[in-house]
């Protein structure tokens, strides 16, 4: 992953963990037996997130002394918006064929496209048929705040102190959705909010942090890595928590958060069992495509599961997904990478900075 010439070294291990999540949502939204929880796998690619944007903007800030942001915002811009506006365009197009009697199509992709889905929903039922948009919303809001809130966090920090703020902070936004729990809000409210569904990519940016600012990390955290496997063994317990269950909201999402950032822990070195199990090639190539797969997967599960029965609906609703998404990869979105890779005529080369093994 590079943002303009300053990279981290890939690990194919977390596109598995990608298609980890993205397996768990379509679960999730087929409505299979015994998966009710596996909505938790937004949580993963929260944490994912973070820890990824993380890494790249600190190591931008300590090779360059800065951030820029025009860059940042607009790598992030051609990676996300063409898939977006096509899948939106597809919707606005087909759905009133599939759902005659849905009139808000047009609606819902503009709320969807100004990534104002997270609050439309909790607040306004809007897009009321495109209710996975409320994710890619959140992710929005914290890519649009956390540049100059973590730049501002490395001037005023003392050096290596950074990560306790983000600490703090991570323990702040859980403590706020406890209690908004607490105060009897509706769970939907509470899920689909940018300010309740932050601590995900907080977590995952505390680890980069403490990567970042402790070179030792690793070697300390495998130490004590074995007991802490616990923790994402743990996971297929929240399957059972479904939807409109406030533990889901108040110890079930930290319990997830944790359980990826052991997961990213222990998958550092790029060696052992659960990096091979991670890396599986099948894993890796659905992770690679899990954004276009995610966009396209909840109409067409939609569509299915009131028509067809769950293992069809996994399988068929899996595999128009998988084909929607690698048309889009292989045209628009290639299309879009190569724009948003060319470097200005006027910029100098700079650094690609490689994150060591720890």
């Amino acid at each position: 992953m590079k943002a303009g010439g300053i990279g981290l070294r890939y690990n194919p291990a977390l596109d598995g963990l990608r298609g980890v999540a993205i397996a768990l949502v379509i679960l999730s939204h087929a409505h299979v037996p015994l998966f009710d929880g596996a909505f938790f796998g937004v949580d993963v690619f929260f944490v994912l997130s973070g820890f990824l944007i993380t890494s790249l903007l600190l190591i931008e800030l300590q090779t360059e002394g800065r951030l820029d942001y025009w860059r940042f915002y607009r790598r992030r811009l051609l990676r996300l918006m063409p898939a977006l506006l096509l899948f939106l365009a597809v919707y606005v197009a087909v759905a009133p064929l599939l759902w005659p009697g849905a009139h808000d199509a047009l609606t819902d992709a503009l709320v969807s496209a100004l990534y104002l889905a997270d609050y439309g929903i909790a607040f306004f039922d809007q897009p009321a048929s495109l209710l996975h948009m409320w994710s890619l919303s959140v992710e929005e809001h914290f890519y649009l705040i956390w540049p100059p809130l973590l730049a501002l966090g490395v001037a005023r920090c003392r050096r290596g102190q950074l990560w306790r703020v983000i600490a703090v902070l991570w323990v702040a936004a859980t403590a706020w959705r406890v209690l908004c729990v607490a105060w009897d809000q509706p769970f939907y409210q509470v899920f689909f909010r940018f300010d309740t569904r932050a601590t995900g990519l907080l977590a995952g940016a505390l680890l980069a942090a403490l990567l970042h600012e402790q070179p030792d990390f690793i070697a300390r955290a495998r130490r004590h890595l074995p007991s802490a496997l616990w923790l994402p063994l743990a996971v297929p317990v929240l399957m059972g928590l479904g939807w409109d269950s406030s533990d889901a909201l108040s110890w079930g999402m930290p319990a997830v958060e944790g359980a990826a950032v052991v997961l990213l822990v222990a998958v550092q070195r790029q060696r052992g069992l659960i990096w091979r199990m991670l890396s599986a090639p099948a894993l890796v190539k659905l992770g690679q495509l899990s954004y276009g797969v995610y966009l396209w997967h909840y109409p067409v599960v939609r569509y299915l599961r009131a028509e067809l029965p769950w293992p069809w609906v996994v399988l068929l609703g899996g595999a128009i997904s998988l084909a929607l998404a690698a048309l889009s990869y292989y045209t628009i979105e290639r299309w879009a990478l190569r724009w948003r890779d060319r470097a200005p005529a006027s910029a100098r080369p700079r650094p690609t900075v490689s994150v060591p093994a720890h």
